[in-house]
């Protein structure tokens, strides 16, 4: 394995993400038309639901949220929704591939906007996901798929800890 340095995530959009989710915040139109257009490109309603928690999660650029941190962004902001929309948003946005899901344990995962090929290190104790890029991570003599079935990607999580 190749050392891995941590990267911070540019805002600027990534080219192997789908056009609708490279518009958010870098256009010159209406963000929120930004939105709409997004969600219509993916096959998606864009409901009011959608609409405000797609803006408060692709607004800002790159980055690793819970369902419970985008709650928490939603109250603050006064979006009325309930928990349970936000878990069924967010798994919408990931099966149409806006987002991608980042398991780090059994009982958190992540919702991560970058949708690129890339891995991630895991901060124990503060909660926090960074992203390596996929060069810098290399997999070697991977086992063969099961009869039937095909390799569909491979996620590296790193997980570190503050040294004593």
């Amino acid at each position: 394995m190749r050392s891995m340095q941590p990267r911070s995530v540019p805002s600027s959009p990534s080219s192997a993400r789908p056009e609708a989710v490279r518009t958010i915040g870098t256009s010159a139109t209406c963000p929120w038309q930004n939105v709409r257009t997004m969600l219509r490109k993916v096959g998606l309603r864009p409901t009011r639901q959608r609409m405000e928690l797609g803006w408060i999660l692709f607004s800002k650029g790159d980055r690793h949220l819970t369902a419970e941190m985008l709650f928490e962004e939603a109250s603050k902001a006064r979006v009325p929704v309930s928990l349970a929309t936000v878990y069924n948003t967010l798994n919408q946005f990931t099966e149409v591939g806006l987002l991608r899901q980042v398991a780090v344990d059994g009982s958190k995962t992540y919702f991560d906007t970058n949708v690129s090929e890339h891995h991630h290190f895991f901060l124990e104790g503060e909660n926090a996901l960074m992203d390596i890029p996929s060069a810098k991570v290399m997999v070697t003599d991977m086992p063969a798929a099961l009869e039937g079935y095909e390799i569909d990607r491979v996620e590296v999580v790193v997980r570190l800890k503050r040294k004593a």
